[in-house]
């Protein structure tokens, strides 16, 4: 009988690019077609209703309920000339993924009929079952009432017949049980803190904004190959496979040319996101095979949270319309570089961009530094919270390989600017605060115009570094919702430009002179915070030690990490910028300790599941036919002569049984360690004991795995392998 698996690859090989049918306009003009956006609420609501909601929407003014009838009606009315049928309250629970309940626009009209409508009242608020999401035990079964209520800052949009409101979700009794609750939030505190710093520098600003551009990393693979993959289908990675002999040691694939199948999806997708206001810009082939990125023009962070979540969703749809499996575990493949989602962080004024330099005088340069040097501290103060803001099962798989940002919280600044807070740190002459722009360089070559260089190098390394006009903090997973890693910054950086005004303020009452005041609490913050600043090789050994002298949080157990969410120091942090209290943060590390579990726990039980069911019956049948062979070559030559031929074989078949014999001792072992642990009632306890006791077992399992994987017959090897996978074009 043919094996399955080489009829999938041949199915996979066959496969022709999906047509797609562009449309006639411009992107410009087909941008936000099914989004609820201003030229929208414009023409379908009143005029004194659409100018208290954009109030709302840019001013952060309290929503008045008595416009949400005349809002909703022209969202319903809007809708249904889209073909919308139904409604939806859209939020992102704590499960990274998002949540909704679809309702039909439809009542009794009391004559026995049925009518369409949609009212305030089911616009503002709904009532989803609280105790059936993640809640850290918040909510009981019997205490199952929850809210979700609509957050006007982020528009409403059309999938498919059914419009979806973004909204947050919070229990009955207050607590918030998402990520854009605490959010809106963390953003909320930022802009208070940040807009009082920046008075210092300019009276007139009223509002500080944060900016986010994600960059989302992510793998496609043959749906037909993705099905054989019982790991790949149930725990989002290969469990096993051994390495191609080529993966990405060419560097080839890299900003390579884009196949043709791929180019067809990814075509697809941007149609669909533009559509859906998504600003997607850029595309290209990423280091591994098979791995890519798209990534947004920046937008304000609220609205660039919900268009990821959002993205991720539809590029899963739009994967399988064109025979492919989207894969955004942050590791799915071994030995091949991991995904991840750089977070580019950045600060506006309704005057300006706050992390720009150089500026034009030396007081706009002292407002750039007064930022980088109090997001310095944030991050400084807090290091160990941000590295568990962007920690997980699977992210943990992929921070500090040699292709993500090491497990350790670090800032690059490069040369100018670090060489810029040296000197203010020991001086105080006036031309400290003056900067260099960009700087030219000649190629020598009469057809290329001069390049115009940048005043930071990159640094890959760094899981925060400074790159021009914002900071990248690439530590965030791939498949993560950037509202956790948001929420711990925005925070942190919040708290210390309070603290920084706090202490200003205290110097100029003394009598010290405004200026002199902010670069002496500068020239403090710049000595407290300079331990989290490296510019260096992130991925050393050196590094790793000299971090931990450095007092920075060099911890690298996933369960563990957590901890640093219930530290004094964060309660503290997020109790008095109002954005979450101590309830809340128990009950989300309850949420994470116990999701680590669960995925460990599914890894553990696919890995026993495929070690017996496939891997050691394919082992055992080549194994049989090799004995088989053995004995017919003993009937068929003389003694001396046999015993030449079958040597390798004897050797393979002895491989074999020592290798599928370590495999099952290792499956029962993973078994009891998986049983020693579930009987622990700590959450907590038991993450830890998943974390020291179970992943390690599966380890040892899949080395044996990987070796069998090259001495099995290929024509018996059920799994697809990952020069199939990887290499499909």
């Amino acid at each position: 009988m043919a094996n399955l698996r080489f009829q999938v690859v041949e199915e996979a090989f066959k496969k022709k690019p999906t047509e797609v049918i562009t449309p006639v306009e411009r992107p410009s003009e087909f941008f936000g077609k099914y989004v609820f956006n201003r030229a929208k609420m414009y023409k379908y609501l009143p005029a004194s209703v659409y100018e208290k909601l954009i109030d709302v929407i840019d001013n952060g003014s309290t929503l008045d309920r008595s416009i949400a009838d005349a809002v909703a009606a022209g969202m319903k009315q809007w809708a249904e000339e889209n073909g919308v049928t139904h409604y939806t309250h859209w939020f992102q629970p704590l499960t990274e993924g998002t949540a909704e309940k679809h309702d039909a626009f439809i009542e009794h009209d009391g004559k026995g009929g049925m009518i369409e409508e949609f009212s305030g009242k089911l616009l503002v608020q709904q009532e989803p079952d609280a105790s059936s999401f993640p809640n850290g035990g918040i909510r009981n079964t019997f205490e199952a009432r929850g809210y979700s209520a609509w957050d006007p800052t982020s528009p409403v949009f059309i999938i498919d017949d059914t419009l979806c409101i973004p909204t947050i979700f919070i229990s009955y009794t207050g607590e918030a049980l998402d990520y854009k609750a605490p959010l809106l939030r963390a953003l909320h505190a930022v802009n208070v803190a940040a807009t009082e710093v920046c008075r210092y520098f300019d009276p007139a600003v009223n509002k500080v904004t944060c900016n986010l551009g994600w960059e989302q990393e992510y793998f496609l693979v043959d749906e037909g190959l993705y099905s054989a993959r019982p790991d790949l289908m149930l725990t989002g990675r290969t469990l096993m496979g051994h390495d191609s002999a080529k993966n990405q040691q060419m560097d080839d694939h890299y900003f390579g040319a884009i196949p043709d199948r791929v180019q067809a999806f990814m075509k697809d997708l941007e149609i669909q996101a533009l559509e859906l206001s998504i600003p997607c810009k850029t595309r290209h082939n990423e280091v591994a095979p098979n791995q890519f990125e798209i990534a947004p023009i920046y937008e304000e962070t609220n609205l660039a949270v919900d268009h990821n979540m959002l993205l991720m969703s539809l590029m899963k749809r739009v994967a399988r319309k064109h025979g492919f499996r989207v894969l955004l575990h942050e590791k799915p493949f071994a030995g091949i570089n991991g995904s991840g989602k750089h977070n580019n962080w950045s600060l506006s004024t309704d005057t300006g961009v706050l992390l720009h330099a150089p500026g034009k005088n030396a007081e706009d340069n002292l407002r750039f530094v007064t930022f980088i040097v109090e997001t310095l501290m944030g991050v400084y103060r807090h290091n160990g919270l941000l590295k568990a803001s962007i920690m997980s099962a699977t992210n943990a798989h992929r921070l500090g390989a040699n292709e993500a940002p090491p497990a350790i919280i670090s800032s690059f600044l490069g040369k100018q600017l670090t060489e810029l807070l040296d000197h203010i740190e020991k001086n105080d002459k006036e031309d400290l605060f003056d900067m260099a722009g960009k700087q030219k360089m000649a190629m020598d070559i009469p057809e290329i115009p001069e390049l115009l260089i940048d005043n930071t190098d990159r640094n890959r390394t760094s899981p925060f570094a400074f790159t021009g006009n914002r900071f990248e903090f690439r530590a965030v997973g791939s498949e993560a919702n950037c509202a956790s890693a948001m929420i711990a910054l925005n925070t942190a950086v919040a708290e210390a430009l309070t603290d920084f005004k706090k202490r200003v303020d205290t110097l100029i009452a003394a009598g010290k002179e405004k200026r002199n005041a902010i670069i002496e609490t500068i020239r403090e913050d710049i000595k407290t915070c300079k331990p989290i600043r490296f510019d260096g090789n992130g991925y050393s050994d050196e590094w790793v030690e000299e971090a931990k002298r450095r007092g920075l949080d060099c911890e690298t157990s996933c369960p563990i990490i957590f901890d640093n969410y219930l530290s004094e120091g964060s309660v503290k942090m997020f109790e008095s910028m109002n954005v979450m209290n101590s309830k809340e943060l128990e009950a989300r590390n309850e949420v994470k300790w116990e999701t680590y579990t669960k995925k460990i726990q599914i890894e553990a039980r696919v890995m026993g599941d495929l070690s017996m069911n496939h891997i050691i019956p394919v082992a055992t049948h080549y194994q049989s036919q090799l004995a088989k062979n053995v004995q017919n070559m003993r009937q068929i030559f003389p003694v001396e002569k046999a015993e030449q031929l079958t040597a390798r074989n004897l050797k393979i078949i002895e491989e074999i049984a020592e290798r599928t014999q370590a495999i099952e001792t290792g499956v029962e072992e993973l078994v009891n360690a998986r049983k020693v642990a579930n009987k622990i009632e700590s959450e907590r306890e038991k993450a830890i004991a998943y974390h020291d006791t179970v992943a390690p077992k599966m380890e040892k399992i899949r080395y044996q795995i990987d070796k069998l994987e090259l001495i099995v017959a290929d024509e018996l090897w059920t799994l697809p392998k990952y020069r199939e996978m990887l290499f499909i074009r």
